[in-house]
């Protein structure tokens, strides 16, 4: 067999696993949290979030919980009971630290910093 067929045959199955890879998970929520920021953004939204009461934008607070970064060196992730966690983002052109309280069943939001 030629290196041409080879080829041909190999792309031909590989498409096919790629098109039955996409009918079974079509409609499926699947998610790649694999680093260490997405897992902790993630655990911190499936739970039920604490917001300060001087908080009025929830939304910035939720786009920052989706598309920051969690700053391991500033937070303190072995506390007991809940771990602190500073995620930095950007919403609106503003730099935004948010300081988070991670326990098991609830996330409370303890300092929001503007810079």
């Amino acid at each position: 067999m030629k290196l041409i067929q080879r080829i041909g045959y190999y792309l031909g199955g590989f498409s096919f696993g790629l098109i039955i890879l996409a009918f079974f998970l079509n409609g499926k929520k699947v998610s790649c949290s694999y680093g260490p920021d997405a897992r902790v953004l993630k655990n911190i939204r499936e739970k039920q979030i604490v917001y300060p009461s001087e908080l009025s934008d929830t939304i910035m607070v939720n786009y920052i919980l989706k598309k920051g970064d969690v700053n391991f060196s500033e937070s303190d992730v072995h506390k007991k009971p809940c771990g602190v966690y500073v995620v930095e983002g950007e919403y609106e052109e503003k730099n935004i630290l948010l300081t988070i309280e991670n326990c098991d069943s609830i996330a409370t939001i303890s300092n929001i910093a503007y810079k």
